[in-house]
């Protein structure tokens, strides 16, 4: 445990919990997570017994609520709810999943029973030190939105605009993209609030391009540099399901994805597969990003390189973040997330975080410190 000066804050990314035993797939990080002070995770899918689905999007299926006492017993502490599956399952979806975290002590925010709910931050006070979280959801399916009296989640409105710019009428155009004033203005009235109530603050956005390697989409970095102008310490990214880079941005970290952690379920199989909607979706996601589903990882079916993971590991005190950085991580063919040390399967883990980096544009430093990797 670090001392009241010093705290140790870990977040992770995606966590969808749709196996039996979610226990057994924190097995080989458990003794990690539970050196932080402090542990956040992004709850991707609603858990219910008695929603029905209710999206315009491909839906998720629900999730076993039982299942979520998993991330009390790994040492979670805060879930942030603001994404594109949230609304899967219905309003009766949202109020459980929000029910039975709580009813675990896990505080919450980016969903809601209406916006001023799903705007509300989860504030954690740690041996004195007080840390708030806001979530927000850039992706998308409006019908996933809450409104004054609609349940949802929290969102940035991200607009894109396709433009063709050579001589070829139906050939591949430039995309643009773009965060819509209003709501980005929203977010950052809700972080300017929150600033003065909290010693850190941390900001997660659902955001970014799926299945697709080291690439950032126009919105994502000038958005995550506005969170940090308006106050934020650190902001995170998640939603791609798969790795991002890393940048330093006024002295502050901005992880724009984290990718998976505990992610297992078999709704993107196409065996076995209930579902028309995802069976279309998990055939047509192949044709789109261009990779195939590795038949040797059943319960984890995303792109070849997403066994590339990592926790975000931050030093926090009173006046912020002190030293930011991850601990890599891979995810084994059960789909547990096994912990890299200072080693050659922990510095393939590590190269290819750099890489992606270097590869978007972002300038970030890397270096070991003990058993994880300081970024500055």
């Amino acid at each position: 445990m670090a001392n009241a000066a010093s705290l140790k804050l870990m977040l992770v990314g995606d966590m969808i919990l749709d196996e039996p035993d979610p226990d057994s797939f924190f097995e080989h990080a458990l003794s990690t997570l539970h050196q932080a002070d402090l542990l956040i995770g992004h709850v991707e899918v609603p858990y219910t017994r008695r929603g029905r689905e209710n999206t315009s999007d491909v839906p998720a299926p629900p999730s076993d609520p039982d299942h979520l006492s998993a991330l009390k017993r790994a040492g979670f502490q805060v879930a942030t709810l603001a994404g594109n599956h949230i609304s899967d399952a219905g309003p009766n979806g949202i109020e459980d999943t929000i029910a039975t975290l709580r009813q675990l002590g896990i505080t919450t925010t980016g969903a809601g029973m209406n916006l001023a709910e799903a705007r509300e931050p989860a504030i954690v006070v740690h041996q004195g030190l007080r840390v708030g979280t806001l979530s927000y959801n850039c992706v998308g399916p409006k019908d996933s939105w809450a409104g004054e009296k609609k349940p949802g989640c929290a969102y940035v409105h991200v607009i894109t605009h396709y433009e063709l710019d050579h001589a070829s009428p139906g050939g591949p155009p430039r995309i643009y993209t773009f965060a819509e004033p209003e709501s980005t203005d929203a977010m950052l009235a809700d972080i300017e609030k929150l600033r003065s109530g909290v010693n850190v603050l941390i900001v997660a956005l659902h955001k970014g391009i799926g299945h697709t390697p080291a690439t950032l989409a126009m919105y994502e970095r000038p958005l995550a540099k506005a969170a940090i102008d308006a106050g934020a310490d650190i902001v995170v990214g998640h939603h791609a399901h798969i790795l991002r880079g890393i940048e330093i941005y006024k002295g502050r970290p901005i992880y724009h994805g984290l990718g998976n952690f505990v992610t297992v379920t078999r709704a993107l199989n196409l065996e076995a597969n209930p579902s028309p909607k995802r069976l279309e979706w998990a055939r047509r996601r192949r044709e789109l990003f261009g990779f195939e589903p590795d038949p040797d990882y059943p319960t984890y079916p995303f792109h070849p390189e997403a066994r590339n993971a990592m926790i975000s590991v931050c030093e926090i005190g009173a006046d912020g973040v002190r030293k930011a950085g991850v601990i890599p991580c891979w995810v084994n063919p059960k789909g547990q997330p096994e912990i890299c040390g200072d080693d050659e399967r922990g510095h393939a883990v590590a190269s290819y975080i750099q890489h992606i980096t270097e590869k978007a544009g972002l300038r970030a430093n890397f270096e070991w410190d003990g058993n994880w990797v300081h970024c500055w």
